[in-house]
């Protein structure tokens, strides 16, 4: 008895593209990702990396869509390959279209602090620092902050300026910053400063911060600084981050305020009893 042999559908070579161009941009955002973090190459050859995996994420996405339609007119094989090419190329430029979104409501700036007028240095962490990105931008850059994140401001804790620093540190070193300049407040004679590089989430970008507190009346001022190193837009990161750290650092100020009053007051050594005092012996 002779076998049929049933043909092989054949599959859209677009959709078999698709995936392929869908993969090899997931392959070179890891890449990227891995050179920005790991700080083995300079930021812009990881940029220009990222940048062609995005281009080939949308053309992987344009090529999916043409495959869709390749399919349904023809009725041939491939859809799985096609909804794998679309599914990866959307995720990979979903969070960079979100960027753009905020790119455009939020100003092209990137050094944000609670002081405009004075705002903590950058003094050891400024050799780190591209040249001209030490010095704050001015009040051009304070006047775009102030209608961009009115919220920031600086946080005024009823602490002494060490309770708030130990708060502050103690703050920081939770969120695993590389701390660069640890000096606590000395009254009467110099600011407590912080000096910090934090990462952000997702490509590790190195961003610079520095804190100071100082006595302000009975209470303690606690102003902060946040800039990015690279870039002229921020995307709203250093505001937030500013933001994020005096809330956490009000709660640990709470906190160690609470454990201070909760200690009981040290008793008094009790009083020793009177010696009576020594007849003269007769002599």
């Amino acid at each position: 008895m002779a076998r049929r042999r049933i043909a092989d559908e054949p599959t859209s070579r677009l959709a078999i593209w698709a995936r392929r161009l869908a993969f090899f941009s997931l392959a070179a955002t890891v890449l990227a990702i891995a050179i920005v973090r790991s700080g083995l190459l300079e930021i812009r050859p990881a940029m220009a990396t990222l940048a062609g995996a995005l281009v080939f994420a949308v053309f992987a996405i344009v090529l999916a869509l043409g495959a869709f339609i390749v399919i349904w007119k023809d009725g041939i094989d491939g859809a799985g390959y096609a909804f794998a090419g679309l599914a990866i190329g959307l995720a990979l430029i979903a969070y960079p279209a979100y960027l753009g979104t905020r790119a455009y409501r939020l100003p092209a700036i990137n050094d944000i602090t609670t002081d405009p007028l004075d705002p903590p240095r950058f003094d050891v962490i400024a050799r780190l620092r591209p040249r001209g990105t030490v010095e704050y931008a001015g009040l051009y850059a304070a006047e775009q902050q102030q209608a961009a994140y009115p919220e920031v401001e600086p946080l005024v804790v009823s602490a002494t300026p060490q309770i708030a620093y130990e708060a502050a540190i103690a703050t920081i070193n939770r969120r695993k910053w590389r701390v660069v300049v640890d000096r606590p407040p000395q009254a009467g004679r110099r600011d407590g400063q912080i000096e910090a590089v934090a990462r952000t989430a997702i490509m590790g970008f190195r961003d610079d911060v520095a804190v100071r507190v100082r006595a302000s009346g009975a209470d303690a001022r606690i102003d902060v600084r946040s800039a990015s190193r690279y870039g002229q837009h921020d995307l709203g990161v250093n505001a937030a981050r500013i933001r994020s750290l005096l809330d956490d650092i009000d709660d640990a100020v709470s906190s160690k305020t609470e454990e201070r009053n909760r200690r009981p007051a040290a008793k008094p050594a009790p009083a020793k009893p009177a010696q009576p005092a020594r007849q003269p012996a007769n002599r």
